[in-house]
């Protein structure tokens, strides 16, 4: 609710989704006992019994080994922790010989990430950057050409723009053969595409290959402030925090019981309704793309239609600005969103639609419409009757049409 005025249809999911009760019912249950997780007695030993079974299932469901599993804050934190901690690590990162100074980045990255490499920039690392292609793939040549020698690499399981999905497997190879370390991004795609650590490093047997894969837990029902980040057994991180060394030393800090219990629970439900919810939400996916295309025949979908994440349509509206369509349809009781929600509510050009080679003015013209486990067919029918007035009204608008 929103000052008396409920929200009718919330379809901006890959933005947050909302709590899972089997996640609340967690994490109260967790939070109503006492007990530090580092501690020796009893009811700190029992902490610390539910902190590693919530490890253990989530590293079940991930594929990897629990000590694998270092519980964070959430993506960005994940991502930070990756990326500074490889780098950091790197061959004459702590000697200042600097061997190796360059990180390949592909375009179209999620902001989290291009800002923590865009910090490393000013402190001495050499970006090479990847293209993606017109659907948001990355160009796998490219992405291969610019590994040797480089200090890591990082790239997103699926674009949380378009929802393009990549082929992860192939990025780890790829990195292995050329002896780089790879952090993938899988906030998108964890608890909505099958996610396997061990099987996507599956030629990497050392300390490169993918090493390092992040999480979210509110992008699948979890609370807000829970996450993780997988670090292979064999990785070499250098932690930004230091203090208690718990979690390998790569995380230091009282451990938060109550919001590990939460995320186990929503990853193991997400996880046991995953294909039919695949399948649920592709088809509501498809007749929602189906309906832009008919209520505003100029529309067009962006990103690659088939390997795609469950739920996403992201469309480019010629004409309207993008935010002129945003206030329109939230008025109509219909919350959607431009692009990524983690740009402090800044209205700027979406980069990932320009990365795919499209200009600015369209690149201020798209919408993201992101469904979940409580999108109904009434929430598409909603946003399909709404949407050709909004069109109609910002398409004329000064915004849309300043060159």
């Amino acid at each position: 609710m929103r000052g008396g005025e409920v929200l009718v249809v919330y379809l901006d999911h890959a933005a947050t989704t909302p709590l899972r009760p089997v996640a609340r019912d967690a994490w109260l249950a967790a939070a109503q006992e006492v007990g530090n997780a580092s501690s020796v007695h009893g009811a700190g030993q029992a902490a610390r019994r539910l902190l590693e079974e919530s490890r253990e299932r989530i590293a079940a469901i991930l594929d990897c080994q629990p000590i694998e599993v270092v519980f964070t804050s959430g993506g960005t934190e994940s991502i930070n922790l990756a990326i500074k901690g490889l780098w950091w690590a790197r061959p004459g990162g702590t000697d200042g010989s600097d061997a190796r100074a360059a990180i390949v980045l592909p375009d179209g990255e999620h902001h989290a990430t291009l800002d923590t490499v865009g910090w490393l920039a000013t402190q001495g690392a050499e970006v090479r950057a990847v293209p993606l292609d017109g659907l948001g793939r990355i160009d796998a040549g490219a992405f291969a050409a610019a590994l040797p020698g480089a200090a890591l690499a990082t790239a997103l399981v699926v674009n949380n723009e378009v929802g393009t999905v990549q082929d992860a497997a192939a990025l780890s190879s790829a990195s292995a053969a050329a002896g780089v370390p790879l952090h993938l991004d899988a906030v998108g795609a964890v608890g909505h595409l099958p996610v396997s650590f061990s099987g996507w490093r599956a030629d990497a047997t050392g300390p490169t290959g993918l090493v390092a894969l992040s999480l979210s837990g509110h992008k699948f029902g979890a609370p807000v402030g829970t996450g993780a980040l997988v670090v292979s057994r064999h990785a070499t991180l250098i932690p930004g925090l230091h203090g208690g060394g718990q979690q390998r030393g790569l995380r230091s800090g009282t451990p938060d019981v109550a919001g590990a219990a939460a995320l186990a629970a929503a990853l193991a439900e997400a996880e046991a309704e995953r294909l039919d919810e695949q399948t649920r939400l592709g088809a509501l996916t498809a007749r929602l793309a189906e309906g832009i295309r008919s209520a505003v025949p100029a529309a067009r979908i962006l990103g690659d239609l088939v390997e795609r994440v469950p739920g996403n349509v992201h469309a480019l509206f010629p004409g309207a600005a993008g935010e002129s369509l945003l206030f329109l349809l939230d008025r109509a009781g219909i919350s959607v969103s431009t692009g990524s929600a983690c740009q402090a509510g800044i209205a700027e050009p979406s980069h990932v639609v320009m990365a795919l080679g499209f200009d600015e003015r369209a690149a201020r013209s798209v919408l993201r419409f992101t469904l979940g486990r409580t999108s109904t067919e009434a929430d598409v029918d909603a946003v399909l009757a709404a949407l050709p007035d909004a069109y109609a009204r910002a398409s004329g608008s000064r915004t849309a049409t300043r060159p």
